[in-house]
């Protein structure tokens, strides 16, 4: 059987895991009070956001060294296949990044794990950092929509077409 490498399938399971405890903790966290509580969710979001754009880079460079294992599928299915993965990854970047950005904005050092300070990206503006929460806020949900399209197709693959398309990324495949 054609399957992924174990660090490909350890990298995709790991970031997924880590953006479907990301989601909800920002969902969650967004409308609570001002409070020690709020914020340290908000610290332990940006540690794990942050986690996630370290791991989509090691994917990156793992995809760029290691080919995927060939996938034989109709062509418009490929093209969406393509787009689909794409996007995915262009928001497993721009979201973290988008967050980092709009924490500046608002004059909210990021600490990553609580002892390393990265540097502001911007200088404090308010104004900014709401446009940036906006852009945070929507390109998440369109992250979500994405996942729930990949889902969706790789259960179709599995349980309507009956091929190897989500059995090669299991992990004990």
């Amino acid at each position: 059987m054609n399957t992924y490498t174990r660090t490909a399938k350890a990298l995709h399971w790991l970031i997924a895991l880590m953006i479907f405890a990301v989601f909800p903790l920002g969902l969650y966290m967004h409308d609570l009070k001002l409070s020690p509580v709020k914020l340290q969710l908000y610290s332990y979001h940006k540690w794990a956001g942050m986690t996630v754009l370290l791991l989509v880079i090691v994917r990156l460079l793992w995809r760029i060294t290691h080919r995927p294992p060939a996938l034989s599928l109709p062509r418009l299915q490929q093209i969406a296949s393509n787009a689909v993965h794409h996007l995915l990854y262009v928001l497993m970047f721009a979201i973290p990044l988008s967050g980092w950005l709009m924490s500046s904005a608002k004059g909210f050092q990021t600490v990553l794990f609580g002892i390393l300070p990265l540097p502001d990206l911007l200088a404090k503006d308010k104004v900014l950092g709401h446009t940036l929460e906006n852009v945070h806020q929507s390109l998440n949900y369109l992250l979500l929509l994405l996942v729930a399209v990949h889902i969706a197709a790789a259960l179709k693959h599995h349980f309507i077409d009956r091929d190897q398309v989500l059995t090669r990324m299991l992990p004990k495949s």
